[in-house]
């Protein structure tokens, strides 16, 4: 596809003054962030938003901004929930569990808990709680929220078994004792750790199902929690202003959830098959995205720009290292580590300079990889990255502000590295 609108689709836009000038020309080119943000929100507005922000059918709202610059967008009230929900009901491998009523206990970073809670404060016209009780971190009459701690490897015991607590509660309230875990994989995976270091099983229910989707899960902690889960473990790929464009089966292949929205993959340099999201979207009644660069950057089965055969989400493109074999995902390196070692946990590689690199990882067991594999850790990340690399084993690496590990960063120290890319 070239990527221009259909002619359904530019009816739908028609008004939208951002899109004046593409429309008298015909032509529609690739739109950035900054574009979308020059004159926000005049530069969207129609009757129609104005009349839906005045009557609250339409909301402002911050995208996330954990690996790029945030970007305010408009959008209906619970798009992303509504979102995951029509995924999770439709998804051949776990929609039993929500017609089955599932309840849903979500994992995830600090942050969205803390959200949760802003919103559930604001309906009550109060201040939100420092530390908000659980009849706070509801966000419907489905799900609620876990964590309230910003790096989940620095949980303590009572923090652990108050979670397990309330994750019963919620499978108490199915007849047959099902529940269903959303998670970052980071998250869930470090839990898993806490109850297994602490003799907690009994303790944890296991789910009916898991989805993960908060950020990228690296392949080992993948491994780690299909080891640990009988319950199909489903990815999904999306974003704030998008919602949700693909989900994985249990097998893991991605299958395409394009409803209202195309996609085209661009190299990101040339001869590349390494290639950035480009999505068209009118999902979003009241800010359509057309031709969008999402920032995000994918692999293909055979190579190919086709957005049917993706593999794999590898990262943001902020975030690629330019080598001289070309530019690197998070995903590739990550395909790396996980070849040399299903052991190494968390990672991060650390630019030093022009032509070395330090590759710092934990481990799940919570011991330095033996030489043998730490020497192939170190010769898989070098040749892959042009650098010479050292491998080095930490009891802890700590987790960003936003909740969310940096997998590249340029030189610093342990607790303030700064993520190359970021705005």
């Amino acid at each position: 596809m070239d990527g221009q609108p259909t002619p359904e689709v530019i009816e739908q836009i028609r008004e939208i003054p951002i899109y004046r000038e593409s429309l008298a020309k015909g032509h529609f080119p690739v739109l950035d962030k900054p574009e979308i943000a020059r004159g926000f929100p005049d530069n969207w507005m129609t009757p129609r938003l104005a009349a839906a922000l005045e009557s609250g059918d339409a909301e402002f709202v911050l995208s996330t901004g954990t690996h790029h610059a945030r970007m305010q967008i408009i959008r209906p009230p619970y798009f992303l929930l509504h979102s995951y929900y029509g995924l999770w009901r439709g998804h051949p491998d776990i929609g039993h569990t929500w017609d089955a009523g599932c309840r849903r206990v979500s994992l995830t970073t600090v942050l969205a808990t803390e959200h949760v809670a802003r919103v559930n404060a604001a309906r009550r016209g109060a201040e939100p709680a420092a530390v908000p009780a659980l009849d706070e971190r509801w966000l419907d009459d489905r799900t609620c929220y876990l964590n309230l701690r910003l790096d989940p490897a620095l949980w303590e015991r009572a923090e652990v078994e108050r979670m397990l607590k309330e994750i019963q509660d919620a499978r108490q309230a199915h007849p047959r004792g099902w529940y269903h875990l959303d998670c970052s994989g980071y998250h869930l995976a470090h839990l898993l750790r806490k109850v297994g270091e602490w003799g907690l099983w009994d303790d944890f229910p296991p789910p009916a199902s898991i989805i993960h989707a908060y950020e990228y899960t690296p392949a080992n902690v993948r491994r780690f929690l299909h080891q640990h889960f009988a319950c199909p473990v489903i990815d999904l790929f999306g974003s704030t202003e998008l919602g949700y464009l693909y989900y994985s089966d249990r097998r893991g292949t991605y299958r395409p959830h394009l409803d209202k929205m195309t996609v085209e993959l661009h190299p990101v340099a040339p001869g590349s098959t390494l290639y950035e999201l480009i999505v068209s979207s009118v999902r979003n009644p009241y800010m359509p995205l057309i031709r969008y660069r999402s920032g995000d950057c994918v692999r293909t089965l055979d190579g190919s720009p086709d957005p049917g055969r993706i593999a794999q989400f590898s990262g943001r493109q902020k975030e690629l290292l330019h080598t001289p074999h070309g530019p690197v995902a998070q995903g590739d390196l990550d395909r790396c580590v996980a070849e040399a070692s299903p052991h190494v946990f968390v990672y991060q590689l650390r630019l030093t300079g022009k032509t070395d690199a330090h590759l710092v990882y934990t481990t799940f067991q919570g011991t330095p990889l033996d030489p043998h594999a730490a020497a192939a850790l170190e010769e898989a990340t070098g040749a892959l990255t042009g650098r010479r690399c050292r491998a080095e084993h930490r009891a802890h690496l700590p987790i960003g502000k936003s909740g969310k590990y940096a997998w590249l960063t340029t030189t610093g120290s342990d607790d303030a590295p700064t993520r190359t890319g970021e705005a």
